[in-house]
């Protein structure tokens, strides 16, 4: 039996906005809730598709005031041309992250970069997805946030003080090898996310990714309280970088960050910051060979790969071969536990589900 069933892309989307519609978000919000969801995992990316989404805001947005239907971004004055400061005002964190991305390209065709620095808002899934957007559009993009939770524990540390803090990178590429190249990963050694669908699919942790409630490493989803950094100090270093950015954009203490506060005047708001460089504002002009600035790109990516590295990938090669899948499938792909998921999610807003016996395999 193949692995995966075939959702048509319809299908998922009328679903999906139909729950964020449920809980009062805008036909816009539910929309861009849904694409990023589908692009998810149209891409593979099973810990960041429409059912972690919801469960999210399930757990941490619009059922409890984390998040605000139908809020308005507040552009607040700066005094540099290139880089802007918004106020999200708890607005949807994918809403806010296409819009975001949207501006800092239009910023870097006018300036070279664009920068965008966004306080109080609510997080923004994956965070790939934008800059994958910019890269198909041609730019250098990147964006790291601030995790909802802490969940993490610093190295050397027994407490989780940190979020997962993914940082993302988009390498407009496709001309040099037929994919931007894009650059994705939490700090932690898994999402949680991950751990969610392991639990799910009743699978176990790699070693050294988390802890139960007393501190021990565990491989079992079910047991997890915390998460252990990636690669030690260094994954540490960058999970300690996001806290650092979304402290000087005004976020406030990871340890009470997506929790209920009685402190007055505290924030338990999440931080984004995005950057988009324009390709030319990169080029130094002098490229060996006579090569354009892609030939060289090409250039340098071949001779990475070369010299017997013919079986190495690139980031984001596994995320092309898995889309090529589902546009070859005409869906988006998910396991039977995920589409019975789904059924309850259709069920319990009174929709029709989704018949398995009749849905394609890939």
């Amino acid at each position: 039996m193949s692995e995966f069933l075939v959702i048509p892309r319809a299908d998922h989307d009328s679903l999906v906005i139909a729950a964020y519609q449920s809980r009062g978000y805008s036909a816009d919000e539910a929309a861009e809730g849904a694409k990023l969801a589908a692009e998810a995992a149209r891409h593979g990316i099973r810990t960041h598709h429409a059912l972690k989404a919801l469960h999210l805001d399930h757990l941490f947005g619009s059922e409890i005031g984390g998040c605000v239907p139908g809020a308005e971004i507040e552009v607040l004055p700066s005094r540099f041309p290139a880089s802007e400061r918004w106020n999200a005002n708890k607005k949807l964190g994918q809403s806010v992250a296409y819009r975001a991305i949207d501006r800092a390209i239009e910023l870097a065709d006018q300036y070279g970069v664009g920068q965008i620095a966004v306080d109080n808002t609510f997080h923004y899934l994956w965070g790939g997805g934008y800059v994958m957007e910019a890269a198909e559009r041609g730019y250098y993009a990147y964006t790291n946030c601030t995790s909802t939770l802490a969940e993490v524990v610093p190295f050397g540390g027994k407490f989780p003080t940190l979020g997962t803090n993914p940082h993302s990178w988009g390498i407009p590429s496709t001309e040099a090898n037929g994919f931007p190249i894009v650059m994705d990963w939490a700090t932690s050694t898994v999402a949680m996310g991950r751990v969610q669908a392991l639990k799910r699919e009743g699978k176990q942790l790699p070693p050294g990714a988390a802890v139960d409630k007393d501190g021990q490493p565990t491989n079992d989803p079910h047991q997890v309280a915390a998460l252990l950094p990636f690669g030690g100090h260094k994954g540490y270093g960058m999970s300690l970088l996001n806290e650092i950015f979304g402290g000087l954009i005004g976020g406030s203490l990871p340890t009470i960050r997506g929790r209920e506060t009685t402190i007055p005047g505290e924030k338990t708001t999440t931080v984004f910051y995005f950057q988009v460089i324009h390709p030319d504002a990169l080029s130094g002009g002098n490229f060996a060979q006579g090569r354009t600035q892609q030939g060289n790109l090409k250039a340098v990516l071949d001779d990475v790969l070369g010299h017997g590295n013919e079986n190495a990938m690139l980031p984001g090669q596994i995320e092309a071969g898995f889309r090529k899948r589902s546009d070859e499938a005409g869906g988006i792909l998910f396991t039977d536990a995920e589409v019975a998921e789904f059924n309850e999610l259709a069920a319990s807003l009174g929709l029709a589900q989704w018949d398995v016996s009749a849905l394609k395999r890939a």
